[in-house]
């Protein structure tokens, strides 16, 4: 989001709760609310809602339902009946293209709005209209909020002591400024542990954390830590989820035994603390947002407890009934057990991928995952992040950063909500030449995010990100959006240029995907004629009958259809010939390889004799010499396109190009 948020009052005091639900930008939402002043209650999940708002003491909710509408409008629904019962407010935050969709939230008992690009200080103003709304309907109804006491506690540095809230020091027997230590004694080591690395994180720039622990006479609950860099003073707001449904006992029941990702931690630390072995496998489920976003999220749910049963009664019959099963993300699992060595671990893997490619039931209909699996064994010295974090380097195989000296995918997945709603994710076009005439025909849409810190980020990082964050379909839109926009407003000198864009796997499995993909190119304005549409071999082959049809439909519609990449991965040239196709792209490494050994230029051959017989025209992609382009010509390749002619470029540059 281009959204300025930084302090806008650092001398607020306001000591009124606010209850902020964010989905994808909890910590930023949070600062930004703090900043105004007050104190904040901030949640990522809408699990246990309607008690966790009650319990915060908060008369006004803040639901960011940016980039997770649906999501935002069911946390809508879940507090609309309490916020009307207690004379309460909610601030629902949408984007600016979303706000056509109010009218929902408001039914569903939204009081206010706000819509991106937002800066602090209109949120400060915002909630702070919220809040009036608040006193105004508890001085027309004689009665106030009903919110109850809130519990918390504060550092003052010029008092240089420790004060508890009432409520409090009530629940904990302790006077209201007890000594520092006789607080900590109150904490498991662990615990301790967790205050200390909360507090390291607090500094001018990250004002405010939060971490969650079991409190003796409490239960469980959540410290949400607010550290004022002017004053030196610091704030806790302590929200005692004993009073909610306890989140991961939730989810383990609802999943089936699934544990949740802290708890499977926990237990993999104890069992390496103790001198076992363990063996993880980690779960990917590469259809399941497809899924999730045709039939709904009830479907969705009742799939993954699908998941949750196939995983664990696999993981029992193979590693044992003291194997565990964790959810540890959207789409995520995991499986951990005891002396596990590679050879059982792999049995495991075999099994588990026949049992989750079995078709599942979902909302009433049949719905096929795929899944990748990747698993690691405990070596002296790990602990549960460094065994997870090789399991998940592992699950991304070949995935690895294209780019040199690319930041972590993780890192990269975190921060690409934001890029999104920034719109710092463009494109660039590569020009496509042909051999015989020297001319560019065409070009191809290839994504670029400008990232403001690290600088420019290609396509094949940006869309291992995505899959990472679970962004792949919204990602594919924007391109493709981006892309059809940027070429309908193209220089006429650019006039008669085709236009490729790319789809990917999960688009080819996306329900109505032919006619959502038709809509974005006529609302566009771009000519269906000059698109071609490219799809890889691996989107094809994820599910032969889903591509077939897509091809089909495209090219009925009047578009072209290519494969791209051909020759990497799952090459097979048999099911060329059953496939709709106007025109297949030679993967960079056989380009390339032409001008190496014999073997490879007879390959490229091959595969060049083959397309023409069956009438595709071919392009060979990455072509950098001119020794390379030669012999791609004497093979009979009819284009190519690669840093030979130029780089990717923006749309004056390329305009340049052609007219020079």
């Amino acid at each position: 989001m281009d959204d300025n948020f930084a302090i806008a009052d650092p001398t607020a005091t306001a000591e009124t709760p606010v209850f902020v639900l964010s989905f994808r930008q909890r910590d930023e939402v949070a600062a930004a609310a703090a900043g105004g002043g007050w104190r904040v209650v901030a949640a990522r999940r809408p699990d246990g809602l309607e008690q966790r708002f009650l319990a915060s003491g908060a008369n006004v909710a803040v639901i960011d339902a940016r980039g997770a509408m649906s999501e935002g409008l069911d946390a809508t629904k879940a507090l609309g009946r309490v916020i009307a019962a207690h004379g309460g407010a909610m601030l629902i935050l949408v984007s600016q293209s979303d706000t056509v969709h109010m009218r929902y939230f408001y039914d569903a008992g939204a009081t206010h709005f706000l819509g991106s690009p937002m800066s602090s200080a209109a949120m400060a103003h915002a909630i702070r209209f919220a809040q009036r709304h608040v006193e105004r309907l508890a001085r027309s109804s004689g009665q106030g909020s009903g919110a109850s006491e809130p519990l918390g506690w504060r550092v003052d540095p010029e008092m240089r002591s420790l004060q508890l809230t009432p409520g409090l020091a009530n629940l904990l027997g302790l006077s209201e400024a007890p000594g520092l230590l006789s607080v900590m004694r109150r904490l498991e080591p662990e615990d301790r542990r967790l205050v200390k690395s909360a507090l390291k994180r607090l500094d001018g720039t990250h004002g405010s954390t939060a971490f969650a622990h079991d409190l003796a006479g409490v239960g469980r609950v959540v410290q949400h830590l607010q550290f004022d860099s002017a004053t030196g003073s610091l704030h806790a707001l302590v929200e005692a989820l004993g009073i909610a449904p306890d989140a991961s006992v939730a989810v383990r029941d609802a999943l089936t035994g699934a544990r949740d990702a802290t708890s499977a931690r926990r237990w993999i630390d104890r069992e390496l603390a103790e001198g076992q072995g363990v063996g993880a496998i980690l779960i990917g489920l590469s259809r399941f947002e497809t899924v999730n976003t045709a039939y709904g999220r009830a479907a969705g749910d009742e799939l993954l407890r699908g998941v949750s049963r196939r995983v664990a009664e696999v993981a029992r019959e193979t590693l044992g009934r003291e194997a565990i099963v964790a959810r540890i993300g959207g789409s995520e699992f995991l499986v951990a057990s005891k002396d596990s060595d590679a050879a059982r671990l792999g049995e495991a893997e075999a099994r588990l991928e026949e049992a989750l490619s079995r078709p599942f039931i979902a909302g009433g209909e049949i719905a096929h995952l795929g899944a990748r699996m990747a698993s690691a064994t405990s070596v002296p010295g790990d602990a549960a992040a460094s065994l997870l974090r090789r399991a998940s380097e592992a699950l991304l195989g070949d995935a690895v950063p294209a780019e040199p000296n690319a930041p972590p995918i993780e890192e990269l997945a975190n921060d690409l909500h934001r890029a999104l709603e920034r719109s710092e994710i463009g494109v660039r076009f590569q020009p496509q030449v042909a051999i015989a005439s020297g001319q560019i025909v065409g070009v191809e849409a290839l994504a670029r995010w400008h990232h403001p810190q690290l600088g420019e980020i290609g396509a094949e990082t940006l869309f291992l990100a995505a899959q990472r964050a679970g962004l792949d379909a919204q990602l594919s839109d924007h391109v493709q959006r981006r892309a059809l926009t940027g070429a309908a407003q193209w220089p006429s000198k650019l006039g008669r240029l085709r236009l490729s864009i790319n789809v990917t796997a999960s688009d080819v499995a996306r329900a109505g995907f032919a006619d959502s993909l038709l809509g974005r190119v006529d609302a566009s304005g771009f000519p269906r004629s000059r698109l071609t549409v490219e799809i890889t071999e691996s989107g094809i082959m994820a599910d032969l009958t889903d591509a077939a049809r897509l091809l089909s439909q495209l090219r009925a519609a009047g578009c072209r259809v290519a494969i791209d990449d051909f020759g990497t991965g799952y090459s097979s040239l048999a099911y060329l010939k059953a496939l709709p196709l106007d025109y297949l792209k030679i993967d960079k490494r056989l380009s390339q390889d032409i001008t190496g050994a014999h073997r490879d230029r007879v390959v490229v051959r091959g595969v060049i004799d083959m397309a023409r017989s069956l009438g595709l025209a071919v392009v060979a992609e990455g072509v950098e010499t001119d020794a390379q382009l030669d012999l791609l010509a004497k093979e009979g390749c009819q284009y190519f396109q690669g840093y030979l002619c130029a780089e990717p470029l923006d749309v004056p540059a390329l305009a340049n190009l052609v007219q020079g």
